[in-house]
């Protein structure tokens, strides 16, 4: 029982239980299934995004430039789609728009595989080239008019429920991002380059003497985040029924929050698939649901702020005093 406690996932699943509750109790709407459904559809997007950002953490890198990506997949596709494929199924859409995600990531891959730049560098410099280069050819146009198929998939449902007011419907997507994520948890367990992506994380050098590509590896983590971005930036678009320009951008830190929220840590070695979901269901609730017990919406970053810090500062001392206290028993 101790070590189930101790483990990070427990202590965001504790604290997500406790949120929903304070909620819940101080305004009973949020026990609802509509309410359910709707942090579901909420958290379809940030749950792909973080599936990336995950193994990118995993790995000792960071990585900011994955809504850019995603944006400029999702502006190009609806171009494309329109222009040349206004009858083909969704299915295409997404197709497109992971194979731009995917060229995207390998600039990120080029310059951090082959001449060792930092990660984070890296990646500020390639989200305002891509969203810069966005803005310059398109301005701040904002395309409504979306394919059928786009318009189709974001009315579709997967269960519908009638309830007192109207129907609480649960989208497919949903099973998209639990596809996603089962899936990357099956791949960091049971193949050799989801445990060498925690070798390199833990020690590059090591890694690299234990006989891993180091720069294959990271030519594949960072096309991977890139064709997951273009996955998420079109589900996104097709959700909110527009293409826009100044959409995601500036959500890649509240991802990456939730990621480290989940335990995964900057200095890399360390992640989990079940604590990113729980970090990013908890940054959902919190995002969305506190304006129901009454807090303001400026307050809202605030509360988000100190949810983070206690999530991720109570195992940080807890690790730095499970450390001294080894150290101690070395010393005796």
């Amino acid at each position: 029982m101790n070590r189930l406690l101790r483990r990070n996932e427990s202590l965001v699943a504790i604290t997500l239980i406790a949120l929903c509750l304070i909620i819940g109790l101080n305004n009973p709407t949020f026990f609802t299934l509509q309410t359910l459904f709707t942090l579901l559809r909420g958290s379809i997007v940030s749950g792909i995004f973080a599936m990336g950002v995950l193994i990118v953490l995993i790995s000792g890198g960071i990585d900011v430039s994955f809504t850019a990506v995603a944006i400029f997949a999702l502006h190009a596709t609806t171009k494309l789609y329109m222009a040349y494929l206004p009858d083909a199924p969704i299915i295409v859409g997404f197709i497109i728009a992971a194979i731009i995600g995917l060229g995207l990531g390998l600039i990120n891959a080029f310059f951090i595989a082959q001449f060792k730049l930092p990660t984070l560098i890296v990646t500020l410099g390639t989200l305002s080239m891509i969203h810069g280069f966005l803005l310059f050819a398109i301005g701040n146009q904002i395309i409504r008019v979306i394919p059928p198929a786009m318009t189709a998939f974001a009315r579709s449902s997967m269960l519908e429920i009638p309830v007192e007011r109207g129907s609480a419907i649960l989208h497919p997507a949903v099973l998209m991002t639990v596809f996603i994520a089962v899936g990357m948890w099956l791949f960091l367990k049971y193949t050799m380059l989801g445990r060498s992506i925690y070798a390199l994380g833990g020690s590059p050098d090591a890694a690299e003497r234990a006989g891993f590509n180091v720069k294959r590896i990271q030519y594949f983590i960072y096309a991977f985040v890139g064709l997951i971005s273009g996955i998420a930036g079109m589900t996104f678009g097709s959700l909110a029924r527009q293409s826009n320009p100044q959409d995601i951008v500036g959500m890649e830190l509240n991802v990456i929050a939730a990621v480290v929220l989940g335990g995964a840590t900057l200095t890399g070695g360390r992640g989990t698939v079940l604590g990113t979901i729980l970090g990013v269901l908890l940054v959902t609730v919190a995002y969305n649901s506190l304006i129901l017990i009454g807090v303001p919406t400026v307050w809202q970053r605030v509360v988000i702020g100190v949810i983070i810090l206690i999530g991720t500062g109570v195992p940080a001392i807890r690790e730095r005093r499970a450390g001294k206290r080894t150290f101690g028993l070395a010393d005796a």
